[in-house]
């Protein structure tokens, strides 16, 4: 039987109106006698609990804040807030509308019978109560606890209103904080969007082909190995390969890429993605909850939840601020009366207004905005950045540095040319070729597999046995005692022919490959192997050193002058060859050391350690590679190089936001705070200068949206 400590849900939580309360839930949680543990996903609206508990006492844990809670499904239900969306704008906004309606009248009541007539102090108390009841509640209970957040300080400041009799002000400001936590909730809302645009972005139900005739089954029932019938103008509800049939699909969900891509029997597909002009039908090969794009949306909504350096500072920053905050508003209250012999009343006043203008409302909301709008938007656009302190990093990278297959070139590598030594045919090369390639899936043995069978019959491929690779060399094996191999030429300089040797020289000066082919120490014959650089490789380039990136390097295991000619071609700054895996982390510690934060561009698993080692490890083209994902803190999903300086520039243009954020944040106290000097601070302009930084500053981490590559 599963212990509690090892039982763990995830719940979508539905009802946060800011990060404290995001906070305060889970610390309600925490505190459950059945729970292990517990951690919110403010970002994603989720909770992840360890231990027995269920949804009811969840709730009852958020009822401070009248938290919703729902099992997290692969399709995210119709939440109460979009349900409320469709209704009526006045229907949305009831209890502010029907305590904006009282507040109006205790102004005309103040108006006409004074501020301190019983009718306006009624009139604003019940405004105050409609729209500041959760308010209060939770602002009175962390008083109790001595928790000290912006409820505490807006509970203290409001409680002090009246105590001085000041009704009209206090329903002013009761009624602009619910319109600041309105402003939170609604920016937090649209920088989940893209998110939530891609967990609805598949169908629920598919069609499946049975022995007895099609029949629409929800994807949850639907078991690897069975056949959909996807008609055009249908999105796919599952992973697969299409058995049968050729189409046009549409991989932006996957990719971010809109120009469709053909395919037919043997291609991949991918749930969410959208046939466009063919019937096809497709073998699933994953559960629903295995699908890339599910993966997708798991790790995005995690990065989502992970804070960023920023964040964390923030957060830290807050505990330490909010009760510096009361300490000075003490001060301000007590001591010009004490010292000076002012009037109490006055300075009394101005330390409550002290108070609200405290309130870290825009510094808490600065970074997670800013986070979860850069994070949700590379998402869309088929650029997987997997938390906030990758994002950061990114935005800091100085150097990058890039494996050549398959990353600066297209990793299709073709046989240009064979030539055979001392009689041996064509046939029988190939034959020994195919015999050692054949397993293996470094591109350039595909090549070598793929030209092999044009010209021999696979069946006749020789016995060989221990086949073994040679690192950064070829592969090698045997067969009745005969060694043969596949390898690199550098290490057979001194048994080649200096005609032999500058043949092969030359092929290599037009950036070309070359292995040999021997059996036991008699060379056979020598290929050249070609491989074609992306179109927009040295356009992408070009980008990166605009933006700010001060050294390429192009990393490769090829001979070093077939990769200068490519990296001569492509324009890039320096070109490390022949390089083994262990090299290439040597490499990435070496431009560690000289521009301290560095990225590595690869294919996530051929260059792991060294995207391991990497401030930044980036997988290229890693739709449906699971390893790539799971490994690479960032990932683009299409082979399309172009994407990388949109990140990069999403990410600076992130880091510049949340340093702007902050800054004017505090500015804007800082402003506010010294209007006590001469007596100017009113409770009203403390909580409008605080809803105008909150506002602004979400407004600014929202242009992150719209960043395109």
């Amino acid at each position: 039987m599963e212990s509690i400590e090892q039982q763990t849900q995830t719940y979508r939580v539905e009802g946060f109106s800011c990060a404290n309360c995001a906070k305060t839930f889970e610390n309600n949680v925490k505190e459950l006698p059945s729970v292990t543990g517990a951690k919110v996903n403010f970002g994603a609206s989720k909770i992840t609990v360890s231990g027995d508990v269920s949804i009811e006492a969840l709730e009852k844990a958020g009822a401070f804040e009248g938290l919703k809670l729902s099992a997290d499904g692969m399709k995210k239900a119709k939440t109460t807030t979009e349900v409320k969306e469709t209704l009526p704008w006045y229907k949305q906004y009831e209890t502010e509308l029907f305590g904006l309606v009282f507040l109006v009248l205790g102004v005309v009541s103040s108006v006409m019978s004074g501020q301190s007539h019983p009718m306006t102090a009624l009139l604003v108390l019940i405004s105050s109560l409609v729209l500041g009841y959760q308010l209060f509640k939770i602002g009175l209970k962390n008083l109790t606890r001595l928790t000290f957040d912006m409820r505490t300080l807006m509970t203290v400041a409001v409680l002090g209103g009246v105590l001085i009799g000041e009704w009209l002000e206090v329903g002013i400001v009761v009624m602009l904080f619910r319109v600041s936590e309105l402003l939170e909730s609604y920016s937090m809302d649209k920088a989940r969007q893209s998110i939530a645009s891609l967990v609805n972005m598949a169908p629920t139900q598919a069609q499946i082909r049975r022995s007895s005739g099609d029949e629409i089954v929800e994807v949850s029932e639907i078991q690897i190995g069975d056949v959909m019938v996807v008609k055009p103008g249908e999105k796919l509800a599952m992973d697969g390969v299409v058995i049968e049939g050729t189409s046009l699909i549409n991989q932006a969900a996957i990719t971010g890429e809109s120009m469709p891509e053909e395919k037919s029997p043997g291609d991949d597909v991918y749930a969410g993605t959208l046939n466009t002009d063919a019937l096809l039908f497709v073998e699933v090969t994953k559960r629903i909850e295995d699908t890339t794009l599910q993966k997708i949306i798991h790790l995005v909504e995690e990065a989502q939840g992970e804070k960023a350096p920023a964040e964390r500072f923030i957060d830290a920053f807050a505990k330490v601020y909010t009760p510096i905050i009361m300490l000075i508003s003490v001060l301000v209250m007590v001591l010009p009366p004490l010292m000076f012999n002012q009037e109490f009343s006055t300075w009394f006043y101005q330390g409550l207004a002290i108070l609200i203008v405290g309130c870290p409302c825009a510094l808490v909301v600065s970074t997670p905005i800013s986070i979860v709008s850069a994070i949700g938007n590379a998402a869309k656009r088929g650029v997987l950045i997997k938390g906030g302190i990758h994002l950061e990093t990114l935005g800091r990278i100085n150097a990058i540095a890039f494996d050549k297959t398959g990353t600066l070139t297209k990793g299709e590598p073709f046989v240009t040319d064979i030539v055979t030594m001392n009689g041996v045919s064509e046939t029988d090369v190939f034959r020994i070729v195919y015999s050692l390639e054949k397993d293996t899936t470094h591109p350039l043995a595909k090549a070598l597999t793929i030209k092999a069978e044009n010209h021999i019959d696979t069946t006749t491929s020789l016995p060989l046995k221990a086949i073994t690779a040679l690192p950064g060399r070829g592969i090698k094996g045997e067969s009745e005692g005969i060694t043969y191999t596949v390898e690199s030429p550098k290490r057979l300089i001194g048994d080649l022919s200096p005609t032999t040797g500058e043949q092969i020289q030359a092929l290599e000066h037009k950036g070309k490959t070359v292995v040999v082919v021997t059996k036991d120490t008699e060379i056979l014959a020598y290929m050249a192997i070609a491989d074609e650089v992306h179109e927009n490789a040295r356009e992408t380039l070009r980008q990166l050193h605009n933006l700010g990136v001060k050294k390429t390097v192009m990393l490769t295991g090829d001979n070093h002058r077939a990769a200068l000619d490519i990296g001569n071609r492509l324009g890039i700054d320096d070109v490390q060859s022949e390089l083994l895996p262990e090299d290439k982390l040597t490499v990435i510690e070496d431009l560690t050391t000289t521009y301290t934060n560095v990225a590595m561009v690869g294919d996530g698993v051929n260059d792991a350690p060294a995207m391991a080692k990497a401030s930044v490890g980036i997988a290229m083209g890693a739709k449906g590679t699971d390893t790539a994902l799971e490994t690479a803190d960032m990932a683009l999903m299409a082979d399309d190089l172009t994407l990388l300086p949109f990140a990069v520039k999403l990410s600076r243009k992130s880091l510049r936001i949340i340093k702007a954020n902050v800054t004017f944040s505090l500015l804007i106290k800082l402003v506010a705070l010294l209007l006590v000097i001469p007596g100017w601070l009113t409770l009203w302009i403390a909580i409008v200068s605080d809803i105008g930084a909150t506002l602004l500053v979400s407004l600014n981490s929202m242009r992150l949206m719209k960043v395109k590559p």
